[in-house]
């Protein structure tokens, strides 16, 4: 089913599968069940293959994708635990965490 809906054939899949580039749920029968975020996460890898991308240029790029959404996040988590400055409290402003350091 996934085939059919991506457009990559099986083996391919398997392939994907095999580097780390996909963890599909598999049944108790051993069946490959895919998420709505595998199934983008093939066109990713499919879109990066159509450019000239090889498998490690692929997964290169997933895990540096990965590892910006885990730095935003914890960029956004520092901002909002900024402790505000007792000249933020006497003004009503918000203190901000400058991003350059």
């Amino acid at each position: 089913m996934a085939a059919e809906v991506t457009g990559v054939n099986p083996q391919m899949l398997r392939v994907y599968e095999q580097k780390g580039l996909l963890k599909p749920y598999r049944t108790e029968g051993g069946t490959r069940r895919y998420s709505d975020q595998e199934l983008d996460r093939i066109g990713e890898i499919a879109t990066l293959l159509a450019i000239g991308l090889n498998l490690a240029g692929v997964e290169e790029v997933l895990r540096l994708r990965a590892e910006n959404h885990r730095l935003q996040r914890e960029v956004d988590r520092l901002r909002g635990r900024a402790p505000e400055t007792s000249s933020d409290r006497r003004s009503g402003r918000a203190s901000r965490v400058d991003p350059r350091g």
